[in-house]
């Protein structure tokens, strides 16, 4: 392990802001940015504070007509799947044809637990969606955000990467699968993958942040829902109560300082690492509560530990597999 570069800035913003908040004084216009999955959910708080700040958003969706963004100035939907890598090198296609600079990547799509499902290559759905899917979409996109000269992208974690470093010997679960781990390896890789990001192509100004919105559950991880849950939601109601999610009536409990958050307060993160001039100089690194977090070397908390605190594990920003992680993607979306 190299310099623990997981030192908090001093951001002066609290889990409480806002996208709104970390955006006040920030103009985005003329700027240009691709938000994945940002038509409902965080991505959708997310595409709603960048336009309100003035930038250009094309929100990439499996399904263009069912976006609803009404309502957002200067957005667009364009048709991506992360688990078809030829929907993903058509959507890059149609961007790059477009001649626009890209100044903001926000990789913010997702799935969560649920049954055990392969894509037409046989990988493991969420690995593939949440890592390899934006993988190959970033790794095209890279003249865009070249020719914006000065690019952000922000990879959207979470806490569950404490659940699981990469299964190095079966990333794919073909042994095993459990929901939850695979999980945890897919958000693992998303910040293993800004790490070897900022590493390659901060020469060419494009520096790259894994962002850990908190818990939303308001936002949805489908396609997978839980009996009894919440739309979209992958968890059962007596187990959102016993988690303190929900009150006994169902009402989501608000409380930031413990991570439970609005999708406005879970959006900011990803702003603020797409946006803020105060990361200047702290690329590479996992971002919780608007801030660079604390690197956890001591805490061994559960997922399901109501009490939480969701600091970034030392496996997650290990360089030697941040590299490890790049070249055994390149070889898995070699088509």
């Amino acid at each position: 392990m190299t310099e623990n570069r997981q030192q908090p800035i001093g951001s002066g913003f609290t889990a409480a802001a806002t996208a709104d908040d970390v955006l006040e004084g920030i103009d985005l216009t003329g700027k240009n940015a691709i938000v994945t999955g940002g038509h409902r959910g965080l991505g959708l708080e997310t595409t709603r504070a960048l336009s309100k700040a003035g930038a250009n958003v094309t929100v990439a969706v499996r399904n263009p007509a069912r976006a609803d963004l009404q309502g957002i100035e200067r957005v667009e939907a364009s048709q991506l799947d992360l688990l078809d890598p030829k929907s993903i090198d058509a959507f890059v296609e149609r961007y790059l044809a477009t001649g626009r600079p890209l100044h903001i990547l926000i990789n913010n799509a997702g799935i969560m637990a649920g049954p055990l499902q392969r894509d037409a290559r046989g990988y493991e759905s969420q690995f593939a969606t949440n890592h390899l899917g934006h993988f190959q979409l970033t790794l095209g996109l890279l003249p865009a955000l070249q020719a914006a000269h000065g690019a952000r992208i922000v990879n959207v974690t979470s806490g569950g990467h404490r659940l699981s470093d990469i299964r190095w010997g079966d990333p794919h679960c073909t042994e095993d699968y459990d929901p939850l781990r695979a999980y945890g390896q897919s958000k693992t890789a998303n910040v293993l993958f800004a790490v070897e990001l900022e590493q390659r192509w901060a020469q060419y100004g494009i520096h790259a942040f894994a962002a850990h919105p908190g818990i939303v559950i308001t936002t949805s991880l489908g396609p997978h829902q839980a009996e009894g849950a919440p739309r979209g939601q992958w968890i059962p109601a007596d187990q959102l109560r016993a988690l303190g999610l929900t009150d006994e009536n169902g009402n989501q409990i608000i409380d930031p300082a413990r991570e439970r958050k609005t999708a406005q307060q879970g959006a900011s993160t990803s702003v603020f690492g797409a946006t803020s001039p105060l990361l200047e100089g702290h690329g590479g690194t996992y971002l919780k509560d608007n801030d660079v977090s604390l690197l956890d070397t001591i805490t061994e908390t559960k997922f399901d530990d109501p009490d939480v605190r969701s600091y970034v594990l030392p496996h997650a920003i290990d360089p030697e597999s941040a590299v490890r992680l790049w070249a055994l993607s390149e070889k898995l979306v070699e088509h």
